[in-house]
């Protein structure tokens, strides 16, 4: 015999949700249990074990509103106002881009370079809700990190998430890139800069519609933040420092491009976990060194 729960029962709202998200997401099942496990600040496993249970009307009400949001395309990280990168669970909004598990590969990178017990000077350029800095720093407690971003709001969100995780190893500025940053040197630089061109249709559909467009787009091939980035870079990095950045799939060998015409060396394209070359390292040896 088939089961039958109360209209306001979990098992009904998310099958009403399910539904309706079915016309646009890929993910329907999923956007609807994580909205609802978040309103009720429960696990999504609650979600399954106690089905036939019934929602408030000011839980209905809630769901139903968050639900609309997504249907009308809002991010499901926005609406939860958090997402997860490196196991920590950030806080974010339409201030900063959506952390994503491809820009992990920047942390990964670096812990590569960074010495056990090194107390080694990292700048994040571009920092945003403050992912890789607060990750690095959570890793590595004895770097020394200058993350900078050019929004007052992004900034503040990135502050508090560092002060969330007590990342008392970051220092934070307002900085257009490296223009507000100390004068010291660092061994690594590293960014997530806005790597799509201003007329790329991507920009059109899906998260990125909601998420900063300044944290996107970079001119008419996306590729004038890299440009910026890597002319700049030598003169902020220590001798034999590295420059680490993340760009589009197809971006790899441009950006080689760019970062040789500036004098960088050892330049080496990195793939993320599907299979596509998410990152570029360069090592700054000045001639003289050589």
């Amino acid at each position: 015999m088939t089961q039958t729960y109360p209209v306001n029962s979990i098992h009904e709202v998310l099958r009403r949700a399910k539904e309706k998200l079915a016309e646009i997401s890929p993910t329907p099942q999923l956007d609807a249990e994580v909205l609802l496990a978040h309103m009720l600040r429960k696990r999504r496993s609650y979600l399954h074990t106690w089905p036939e249970r019934e929602l408030g009307s000011l839980q209905i009400s809630t769901i139903e509103t968050l639900i609309g949001n997504r249907y009308a395309g809002h991010p499901v990280a926005y609406l939860k106002g958090q997402r997860q990168f490196w196991s920590l669970d950030l806080d974010i909004n339409p201030n900063v881009l959506i952390p994503r598990p491809e820009t992990e590969l920047l942390v990964e990178l670096a812990l590569e370079l960074i010495p056990e017990k090194g107390d080694w000077r990292v700048a994040d350029l571009g920092t945003g809700s403050g992912a890789v800095a607060i990750a690095l720093a959570h890793e590595h407690y004895t770097l020394q990190i200058d993350a900078c971003d050019n929004c007052k709001l992004a900034l503040a969100t990135a502050e508090n998430n560092a002060n969330k995780y007590s990342a008392k190893n970051i220092t934070f500025y307002l900085s257009d890139w490296f223009s507000n940053l100390p004068t010291q040197k660092y061994n690594i630089i590293l960014s997530n800069p806005p790597y799509i061109a201003e007329n790329d249709p991507h920009l059109l559909g899906g998260d990125v519609r909601f998420e900063p467009i300044g944290a996107l787009q970079s001119g008419n091939d996306g590729l004038d933040a890299i440009k910026t980035i890597s002319n700049d870079a030598p003169k902020h990095l220590e001798a034999n420092g590295y420059l680490i950045i993340e760009h589009g799939c197809t971006q790899a060998d441009p950006v080689a491009g760019i970062l040789a015409r500036h004098g960088f060396s050892k330049i080496s394209a990195h793939s993320d976990l599907s299979g596509h070359l998410r990152a570029t390292t360069a090592q700054w040896i000045p001639t003289d060194n050589v």
